[in-house]
């Protein structure tokens, strides 16, 4: 195992943590702080539905990527408009918080699966992201994998202690 993993999988093995302690919490009300730079603002449903979906799709992506061997930057990725992230989230965001956690869990074992598994040229790649361009793994971690899921632990974190 590359040592780039060790860090990313100390902090996913927290936020799993925290987000099983969410899991079991009464639904909050009221809606996130507006994201940057969409506006972007959810209810505790909407954030759960969201949660239980993306970090399957990035593992997959990334996956594919690594698979294929590139010697440059491959386009990777959505945005936050994609068809599929949006009716994942309106259709799950009822979805009890427990039930949504019980589908992350094999996605967060996906995940660190993929961390444990990457070679020093899979840390070393770069891919090509339509809005954020030109990004090296690391950033990809914490835009779309471990540093996502932090962001939104923390905003569940922020509606359970305002409810």
């Amino acid at each position: 195992m590359d040592d780039r993993a060790l860090p990313f999988l100390d902090r996913l093995d927290a936020v799993e943590e925290r987000l099983s302690r969410l899991a079991e919490q009464p639904a909050a009300a009221g809606l996130t702080e507006p994201d940057e730079p969409s506006g972007e603002r959810w209810d505790w449903g909407q954030v759960w539905a969201h949660l239980a979906e993306f970090p399957g799709y990035w593992t997959r992506e990334l996956r594919k990527i690594l698979a294929a061997g590139w010697t440059s930057e491959p386009p990777f990725g959505r945005t936050k408009a994609d068809r599929a992230r949006v009716e994942a989230i309106d259709r799950d965001r009822h979805v009890p918080a427990s039930e949504l956690m019980d589908r992350l869990r094999p996605k967060l074992v996906e995940l660190r699966a993929l961390l444990t598994e990457m070679s020093p040229d899979g840390w070393n790649m770069k891919v090509a992201h339509s809005t954020l361009g030109i990004l090296g793994m690391d950033r990809v971690m914490e835009e779309f994998l471990v540093g996502h899921l932090e962001a939104h632990a923390t905003q569940l974190d922020a509606l359970a202690e305002r409810s």
